[in-house]
């Protein structure tokens, strides 16, 4: 009965992490939010970068609640803030309003939904953590690639606050009727895999405080901010970036924007994949290296097909941040503690998602309407990640060797 249950919330949890990976939707409705309230690109992105501001936030606090009220009820609370946090951003009149609808109280839904549909999954298959853990982050990459376009049809029929309205009526009802079905393993099995895992553990295992005196710690939160700032940044504005620099229609760039979605998905999965046989730090040189060149593709683009694999290779790089940072989390401060140090270490994704949208506002506001030195500013900061990367390396080279000589 237990083999058959871890299926079905697998596929469950897939499906709400598709209905909150509708965020990564946001720039398909930048662009008629400014026609339709005056604003500016700036004012627009701000709502997409405190969603994901707030969402490693609101991860931290899913344990404590997770203690109190269990799993499904979290679930569920989450897809109520969802919905809601859609619904009434579907009813604002000035831009400090859908700050705090879509913003807020959205991505405080977002953030409780994935922190208990990554980590309750990979509970219920312990012997598969990493493909359990993948599927279910890389369904909340995929959600652009469905709702993306299925987000255009409905600004297109009914104006962009019905759409938010519509959409998030429907995300509500689906997270609610499947989160029904979102439960924890046995005590019985967890307390076991607790005595196993504690059998294999090192020394090596860190509390969240330790952790944080740590120069590693600050390194590899460091390396997530930068890991993030390119991806977001592209994220929150492809559909503006394609009309702009291409010439794309809404239909055509909304068609954009569902492949980074695609991409972004497909790039947790295989980035961990990677970084099992090449080491996780070689994986990060490679990932900020390939973030570089789609930079450069979409600085030379005037055609959609380079801009398709610009935008891809970034996405695909940014997915790559969330197959790897776990592992590298449980490398340096072990496993015993990761659900809590993660968390932390997640916290480098809201200064990402304050950095990476601002500078593509900043850029446009500063040249008149071109996203160019937005290019040339992350490519900078992509140079910066790849050097971080080598003192990350040569410092968990230095400890490994320091625990070598200890033992």
């Amino acid at each position: 009965m237990n083999n058959n249950k871890k299926w079905l919330i697998l596929a469950v949890s897939i499906v709400i992490n598709l209905c909150i990976g509708f965020a990564y939707a946001w720039s398909v409705f930048s662009k008629p939010l400014q026609v339709d309230f005056g604003w500016t690109p700036s004012q627009a992105s701000m709502a997409f970068t405190i969603n994901l501001f707030v969402l490693p936030i609101a991860m931290i606090f899913a344990g404590p609640l997770v203690k109190r009220f269990g799993v499904r009820v979290v679930v569920l609370l989450g897809g109520v803030l969802f919905g809601l946090g859609l619904y009434l951003s579907g009813m604002i009149t000035t831009v400090y309003q859908i700050y705090i609808t879509y913003g807020l109280i959205a991505g405080s839904g977002i953030g409780l939904i994935y922190s208990i549909t990554v980590s309750n999954t990979v509970k219920w298959f312990p012997e598969h953590k990493g493909l359990a853990g993948g599927l279910t982050a890389g369904g909340f990459g995929a959600g652009s690639l469905i709702f993306a376009p299925v987000a255009v049809q409905f600004i297109a029929a009914q104006g962009v606050l019905g759409a938010f309205q519509t959409l998030g009526l429907i995300f509500a009802g689906v997270i609610l009727v499947l989160g029904i079905f979102i439960a924890a393993p046995p005590v019985s099995d967890i307390d076991n895999k607790a005595t196993t895992a504690a059998a294999n553990q090192s020394s090596g295992d860190v509390t969240t405080r330790d952790m944080l005196k740590t120069v590693d710690f600050y390194v590899i939160w460091g390396l997530m901010v930068l890991g993030c700032i390119s991806g977001l940044m592209i994220i929150s504005q492809a559909s503006p970036i394609g009309q702009v620099m291409v010439g794309l229609s809404p239909e055509q760039a909304a068609f954009a924007v569902g492949f980074i979605g695609l991409a972004n998905a497909t790039g947790r999965v295989v980035w961990g994949t990677i970084s099992d046989k090449i080491g996780r730090y070689n994986t990060l040189m490679c990932m900020f290296a390939l973030s570089g060149a789609g930079l450069v593709a979409l600085y030379f683009t005037k055609d959609l097909p380079l801009f398709m694999v610009g935008i891809c290779l970034i996405a695909a790089s940014y997915g790559g941040v969330f197959g790897l940072f776990p592992s590298i989390t449980a490398d340096n401060f072990g496993i015993k503690n990761l659900s809590m140090n993660y968390g932390v270490v997640m916290t480098g994704l809201s200064i990402g998602a304050f950095i990476g949208p601002q500078i593509a506002a900043y850029a446009v506001e500063k040249s008149g309407g071109s996203y160019n030195l937005a290019f040339i500013i992350t490519l900078g900061i992509n140079i910066a990640a790849i050097i971080l990367v080598l003192i990350a390396k040569r410092m968990n080279a230095k400890h490994k060797m320091m625990l070598a000589t200890e033992h």
